[in-house]
Formats: structure tokens, sequence, C-alpha cells
């Protein structure tokens, strides 16, 4: 499949006409041709418009016709076979294995949902019949969820499969009936034209409705302020800078409409290093957090940025194995420019703070990544906001606490969190049950012995947290809960049988309902 530089709306290939822009090998320091262009004022309103008139059609259709069109996403994301891995690689400086992995994931995640469609418990059933003879009345009540309407996602520079065109926000929304307009990430856009060709062929196989699916090219913020103001877009899925996503939050609040944006922007992961546990294993917890640190070269968003423990022999112990484990880390190509550029910047900030010391600090390199410890204390951490200011790169922050108080002390005044993990042994759960309800209000998942890198594509996986690691603390990113940010309820009162849906019917179709609050499967 040949790369062309085209934008894919309603169907067809269309050239943008504003500035263009080429992908950018970063290992090499090469432009990659061709040029994208971005897409202008009418195309986006065009891509916008046939995501609406597709929308009763597309969520009209039954639960294994929307699971087999993921299923074909999948079947054609695989076909395209090394040409896109290929491209991914020439367009990130990601190895062969880990783009490898993720195209598994992305093709996993499609198949997740295509198999929640199909146990259908996503339409959250409720069934309250008639009781004529109660005193008032009550009438027949059936609820059911469906899809909000076309949703505009943004793709992340960090995941160009993963979180990308076909992605988790993508397969959430399609499974829930919703189209999707796609903006393309201006790091990846031949990887993403790959794979937004591999939908449009899916669209097409499937015999659905051209408007299901759009990508849209090019650079701007305009562009995505544009999309997200369009009228015909009813929620918005991003990842991506705490910057852009509050753009895009403020954006959407200022529409005659309001809609939802459901972002995920900053997260810095802390690591709790609990007495016991650090007596016990201090070095190998330092090697587990070092190659956890430096995974993908730091650019996860569940990178362990910050490390918190009681002051000692054990945590000097566990800073000098973790130094000895990153200071002679190779410099490594990041995923773009920009994100190399502000990593530099966000470690020379520390390395020059006044109540900072640096610990370990590998060579860095234009354009590279190189792994880089810090440590400081509790009191300048809770008088210094910037401290908890996102690296989004292979640095961490050690902050050294008194005693169990202070550490909790600390971490009342974090931020919203994606994960926090808990490194304890025997004799650490007095510690950890007093850290968990805090850590319970202020992050969206919660591990113990493990490290926060890898997050597993499954019902009960939670990705998202309070803000300012979600925009919206209530749902997650990642598994079958995803689906939820792109519906809502819709309650029938008295409604003949021919008049309703057919899940909602005496004998539809609901494999799980509830009945006079009861959850049944039927």
């Amino acid at each position: 499949m040949m790369i062309t530089g085209d934008a894919l709306i309603g169907g067809k290939a269309v050239k943008g006409t504003g500035a263009g822009v080429r992908a950018f090998n970063p290992a090499l320091g090469q432009v990659i041709e061709p040029e994208f262009r971005t897409v202008d004022t009418a195309q986006i309103d065009q891509a916008c418009r046939l995501a609406d008139e597709a929308f009763d059609t597309f969520r009209a259709l039954s639960d294994e016709r929307r699971s087999v069109f993921l299923e074909t996403i999948a079947d054609q994301i695989m076909a395209l076979g090394d040409v896109l891995v290929e491209r991914v690689m020439e367009e990130t400086s990601l190895p062969r294995a880990r783009v490898e992995g993720e195209r598994g994931r992305t093709v996993g995640q499609l198949k997740l949902f295509a198999n929640l469609l199909r146990e259908g418990s996503w339409h959250d059933v409720r069934f309250d019949k008639a009781l004529p003879d109660r005193t008032p009345p009550r009438p027949d009540l059936r609820m059911r969820m469906i899809g909000l309407g076309p949703v505009a996602v943004f793709a992340a520079s960090n995941f160009p499969l993963a979180f990308s065109v076909a992605g988790g926000d993508t397969a959430s929304a399609l499974a829930a009936g919703c189209p999707v307009v796609l903006k393309a990430h201006f790091a990846h856009p031949g990887t993403s034209e790959l794979v937004g060709r591999a939908v449009v062929k899916a669209v097409e196989i499937c015999g659905l409705p051209a408007g299901v699916f759009s990508l849209l090219t090019g650079v701007g913020n305009e562009l995505g302020i544009e999309l997200v103001r369009h009228p015909a877009i009813k929620a918005v899925g991003f990842t991506g800078s705490r910057g852009g996503g509050l753009a895009l939050m403020a954006a959407a609040a200022a529409r005659p409409v309001p809609i939802p944006v459901y972002a995920e922007m900053s997260s810095i992961n802390p690591v709790f290093l609990l007495p016991n546990a650090l007596k016990n294993r201090a070095e190998d917890i330092a090697a587990g957090f070092a190659a956890s640190l430096t995974l993908g070269v730091g650019q996860m968003c569940t990178n362990p940025g910050l490390v918190l423990a009681i002051e000692g022999p054990d945590l000097e112990r566990f800073t000098t194995a973790a130094s000895q484990a990153l200071v002679g880390g190779a410099a490594c190509s990041m995923l773009s420019p920009g994100i190399a550029g502000n990593f530099a910047r966000g470690v020379s900030q520390l390395a020059e703070h006044a109540d900072v010391k640096t610990l370990a600090l590998a060579p860095q390199a234009e354009g590279k990544g190189a792994p880089a410890l810090f440590v400081s204390t509790a009191a300048s951490f809770l008088s210094q906001h910037a401290l908890q200011e996102e690296i989004f790169g292979p640095a961490s922050l050690v902050i050294s606490c008194k005693d169990v108080a202070e550490l909790r002390q600390v971490t009342e005044k974090l931020e919203g969190q994606l994960t926090a993990t808990l490194q304890m042994d025997e004799g650490d759960l007095e510690a950890a049950q007093s850290l968990l309800p805090v850590l319970e209000r202020k992050v969206g998942r919660i591990l113990a012995n493990g490290y926060p890198t890898g997050v597993e594509v499954c019902s009960a996986m939670v990705h998202g947290g309070p803000f300012p690691s979600t925009s919206d603390g209530r749902t997650t990113s990642v598994g079958t809960g995803a689906i939820t940010r792109f519906l809502r309820p819709v309650c029938y009162q008295n409604l003949s049988q021919a008049l309703l849906p057919e899940v909602l019917r005496d004998n539809g179709s609901a494999t799980w309902l509830r009945r006079e609050g009861e959850l049944t499967r039927n």
C-alpha cells in the first residue's frame, strides 16, 4: 500500500490545502516523504457532516455487525504486514519488537470490544414493569444505552498504533456506534495514513456508510480547535499534553452546546518504597525501577517519575543502586524533536534547581533522551508545586520523607495520577493501610510490588484518574469500560412492543438485564 500524503474523508483520498508537514526520522535526522497538507475548513466540515449523516445508520447496526466490523479493521491492519511495521519504525525510531507488540495490542483492543458487543452487557438494559394497581400507578419503564454521536479522536504521539488511528479511543467509540473523525498526529503521518486506509477498507468490506470514519491530516492548533467546535461532534478523545488537553476542554465548554472531552494529559505515577520492602529489597527494587523508567526511552504515560520513601541508609542503598543502573544508560532517540527538546528543558531545570540534588545524569545528546535521577526533600516538594511537573522521558525525582506521617502528607498534596505503586513486604501493611484511602482519591490504578509501565488491555483495567491525569476521573481509556465515555442512557416509557428497540422488547435480545433492580442473565 502506497503512502500518498492524503487525508481520508468519506472513503475518498483528498489533499489538504493548508500548510504542509513531513514525517521525520529521529534516529537518522532525516525528513521522510511525502508531504501531508493541512485540511481546510471545508474539508473538516465535510468529514463531520458525513459522520453525522452516518450516525443513525451505524448505531442501528446489530451488535454482531459492529463486532464483525471491528474484527475486519483488525484483519486489515494485520494485512499491511511489514509495510506498516517498517513505517512506524522509520517515523518513531521504536524497535521492531516494540512496534510488533503494539500492533498486537491494537488488534487485541479491537477484538476485545467485538467480544464486548457480543456479550451484550454494555447495553445496561433495565426493566421496571408497569404497576397499574399501585397508587399512583407506575408506568412501564425500560432503559438502554446508545451512542452519543460522532466523536473527534486525537492520535497520540507516544503510541503510534495503540493510542492513535485505530487505538483505544477509536475502537471504543466505534463499538458504541459512534462514527469517528480522527486527527492524525503530525509526528507519524505515514503510519496514520496506512492504518486509516485499513479502517476505510473495513468500512467498504462491511458495507457501512462512508462517513463512519475519516482521517484528517495537517498541523496547527486551529485544526483541532475547529474540529472540536463543529456542531456535529458530540465528544472528544485525546491523549497528549496538559496544555493541549486544556485547550480542547476550553473550546468544547465554550460551544453553544458544550460536549465532553476525555483527555489523558499528565501523570508522574508515584512509587512508594515502604520501610520493610526498602530494607529487604532496596537493590532489587532499584533494578526494576530503572528498567521501568527507561522503558521506551521513558515515553510512557505510566512512567515512574516520582519515588517516595523514608530517609535513612536503606533509601541511600536504593538511590545508589538506581543511580548506578541509570548513569551508564545510553542516550536514545526520542519520538520527535519536540519531545526531546521538552525533555532536555525539564532535566535542565531540575539539575539547576536549588533544592534538588542530581544523583545520576547520563550524557545527553540533541534529539535523544538519557536517564536522569534527582532527589529532594518532602519540605521542598510540599512548598514548590513545580516539582510535581511531569518530565516526559527517562527522568525521575526521589522525595525523602522523615517518617510515614510526612509520607502521607506528601501524598495528600499530589495531583491526580494514573497510577501509584506500593513496594511493600510483610510488616508494611499498616503503612500501606494509612496511604490507601488517600491513593484511592488520587489515582486510577494502585499496584503492589510491580511497576506502573505496562497496561494490560482487559475488562478490569483502569487507565484514567483524577485531574490532571485525565479530564474526567470517572472514566478509563483502556479496557471495556472505555465504551461508557461515548454512551448515554435513554428511557422508554409505555412504548408499544413495536416501537421499542429490539433489545428492550419482552422477548428481546438483551443478554444481561436488570428487572426491578436485580441483575439477571437472559
